[in-house]
């Protein structure tokens, strides 16, 4: 398995994590469909990220300010945009992984029709869906926000603090 991460810094109105990496896991399961969804539930949830839903992502640019988000890819492609407008763009498939902190922006820029993932969060944290600039409270929610205690595809002890 490869990884990639990356900080991204504000963007205009998507405040994005200074502190935290973005993560991209490449080839981190084998296999495709509901077999490998399945697979992706199990290892988050192994490593205490309880898998929320399965579905696309969003093609406009959202964060969520109450929780850090994992994306594991169990069919289809896609090219993401993350960081906001104008933000990194990568090509995400099957078997790939995303660990996305609090704050990222994201959005699906195109895809192939099969493109499904499973979304999970650290336990006891819910999600919320932001498009707009975050005001004070969010700012602060975000910021009194725990790191992941532990990696949600390795199980390492920690959140990985730099690029």
């Amino acid at each position: 398995m490869e990884t990639e991460s990356f900080l991204l810094d504000e963007n205009g109105w998507v405040p994005n994590n200074a502190r935290l990496p973005v993560v991209i896991y490449r080839g981190v399961l084998a296999s495709e469909g509901n077999d490998l969804a399945e697979r992706f539930e199990a290892l988050f949830a192994d490593h205490g990220w309880p898998p929320d839903w399965r579905d696309g992502v969003f093609d406009y640019h959202h964060y969520h300010s109450t929780a850090h988000e994992a994306l594991g890819v169990f069919a289809g492609t896609a090219m993401l945009e993350l960081g906001g407008p104008g933000g990194r763009r990568v090509e995400v498939a099957v078997g790939d992984a995303l660990m996305l902190p609090a704050g990222t922006g994201h959005r699906c820029v195109s895809a192939s029709e099969d493109f499904q993932v499973v979304g999970a969060y650290p336990a006891k944290m819910s999600w919320d869906i932001c498009r707009e600039a975050p005001g004070d409270a969010a700012r602060a929610r975000m910021a009194a926000l725990p790191d992941p205690r532990r990696d949600p595809v390795t199980g390492e002890t920690g959140a990985r603090t730099g690029a």
